[in-house]
């Protein structure tokens, strides 16, 4: 895939890929540079049916937007003082997408009966060191 791919969900943005790799056995991700805008990268995961993504704090970055693609699912975000908001996907509000901040912690979890689909951007783009690996 190494032509530009048009997502509507990033307002006519083109991307093109640069990698795929397992988080997990039950995670990968699908990484992803926007064509015309360096400052930020695009991550597509998958969490396999019943499974969850590693429970990671955020470290560093400008901006970490977690956004609902498909299938059915919870992100669980945690901010430093321990207090907790669980998002559901589809979310019943229409919530698409959730900015995750400095300090905080974050987990998506697929439900017991599909895959879980999510996007990840980046502000600058990943590097490591970006998110603590917490369990």
């Amino acid at each position: 895939m190494n032509n530009p791919n048009k997502l509507s969900i990033f307002k006519d943005e083109f991307v093109t890929f640069v990698a795929s790799n397992d988080v997990t056995d039950s995670v990968s991700c699908d990484v992803y540079s926007f064509v015309a805008d360096s400052s930020k990268d695009l991550a597509i995961i998958t969490v396999t049916k019943g499974c969850k993504t590693p429970l990671q704090k955020v470290l560093k970055g400008k901006m970490t937007l977690e956004g609902f693609l498909g299938g059915n699912g919870v992100l669980s975000i945690t901010d430093s003082a321990g207090n907790g908001t669980k998002y559901v996907f589809p979310n019943p509000d229409g919530l698409t997408e959730v900015e995750v901040t400095l300090g905080q912690m974050m987990q998506w979890q697929a439900d017991e009966l599909t895959d879980l689909v999510f996007y990840e951007v980046c502000n600058p783009p990943f590097t490591d060191g970006r998110f603590e690996k917490i369990s």
